[in-house]
C-alpha cells in the first residue's frame, strides 16, 4: 500500500473517532503516564495490517515504540501476540479502537479470501475481488485480498473498462461499444465485456476484447463458453458464486473468479489490546 495514502487514510480516520480529543484516556492519564500495549489473536486466520499498527501510532508519537511480531499473510493462531507498543498511555488508548478495526478488518478479509483460494484447489484458475468494497477502506481490503493469497480486480473506475449490459445496450451492442473505447483509449488500457449467452462471447471474442466474463453462468456454461476463446483473451467468471459452490468452478479452466463476498461479507478476525503499566516516567 502507498504509505502516503495510508497515512493520509489514517489521518481521516482518527478525526473521525477523536474529535477535539479522547475525553477518556486524557482525563484518566497525564502526559507523563506510560505504559505497553500487547495486540494479541483471539482467533485463528490470516494475518493483515500489522505494518497499519506501526504507521498509526506514529501519527500520534514518533517516539512510540512499536514491535512487530508477524508478517502480513502469515497464519496465527488462537492467543498469539502480533505486535507491542511502549509509549504514552493517553496516545496508547487513543489509537485503539481505530488501529484495531483496521487490523481485524483487514484480517477478516484475508483469513476469508484464503479459505475460498484452499476450497478451490486450483494451479490455473485465480481468485480476485471486486469493487463491492467498504468506502474509505478500499485499498486496505484489497490489500488483504492479496495477503490472503488472492488477486485484485481493477482498483476503480479509473484503471480498466469493463463494459457491462448498460454500456452495451446504449450502444447498440458490443462490437459498437468496444470499437468506442478503443479509440479513444491508448493500448495500455484493457477491455473486458460482460457476456451472457454463447453469441456475445463469439462477438466478444470478434470485437478483440481483452478480457471476457461470464456473467452469473453455471460451471458447464464456462466449460462451453471458455473453449469459444482464444488463449489470447482472459477469461472470468463472476456473479452467484459463494464458499459452497467455489470448488466447482475448479476443473472449468477459467483463468479468474471474482468474488464480492471476500470484501463484502468477511468477518473480522477476532483480536484484543491488552494495556501493562502505565506508570509515571
Amino acid at each position: 500500500m502507498n504509505p502516503i495514502k495510508v497515512r493520509e487514510q489514517l489521518k481521516q480516520f482518527f478525526i473521525e473517532d477523536l474529535g477535539e480529543g479522547d475525553l477518556t484516556s486524557q482525563t484518566v492519564f497525564t502526559n507523563d503516564h506510560v505504559g505497553s500495549g500487547t495486540f494479541v489473536v483471539k482467533s485463528d486466520g490470516i494475518i493483515s495490517g500489522v505494518e497499519v499498527i506501526r504507521q498509526a501510532y506514529a501519527l500520534f508519537n514518533e517516539d512510540i515504540d512499536v514491535s512487530l511480531y508477524v508478517r502480513d499473510g502469515a497464519e496465527v493462531r488462537h492467543g498469539d501476540v502480533i505486535a507491542t507498543v511502549h509509549g504514552p498511555m493517553v496516545d496508547l488508548l487513543s489509537a485503539e479502537r481505530v488501529v484495531l478495526n483496521l487490523v481485524q478488518r483487514m484480517s477478516g478479509v484475508a483469513t476469508l479470501t484464503n479459505k475460498a483460494v484452499a476450497i478451490l484447489g486450483s494451479s490455473h484458475t485465480r481468485i480476485c475481488d471486486t469493487r463491492k468494497t467498504t468506502p474509505g477502506l478500499r485499498m486496505f481490503e484489497k490489500y488483504a485480498v492479496r495477503c490472503g493469497g488472492g488477486y485484485n480486480h481493477r482498483l476503480g473506475l479509473y484503471d480498466g473498462v469493463m463494459i457491462k449490459d448498460n454500456h452495451i445496450a446504449a450502444c447498440g451492442g458490443i462490437t459498437a461499444a468496444v470499437r468506442r473505447v478503443k479509440d479513444q483509449l491508448g493500448h495500455m488500457v484493457k477491455v473486458e465485456v460482460e457476456t451472457e449467452t454463447r453469441e456475445e462471447v463469439i462477438e466478444a471474442v470478434e470485437a478483440k476484447a481483452d478480457i471476457i466474463m461470464f456473467d452469473n453462468r453455471s460451471p458447464d456454461e464456462v466449460r462451453e463458453f471458455v473453449e469459444l476463446v482464444p488463449g489470447s483473451i482472459s477469461t472470468e467468471v463472476s456473479g452467484g458464486i459463494d464458499l459452497a459452490t467455489v470448488a466447482d468452478y475448479r476443473d472449468t479452466f477459467v483463468d479468474y473468479l471474482s468474488l464480492g463476498f471476500l470484501t463484502h461479507s468477511a468477518r473480522a478476525l477476532d483480536i484484543s489490546f491488552n494495556v501493562q503499566g502505565g506508570s509515571k516516567s
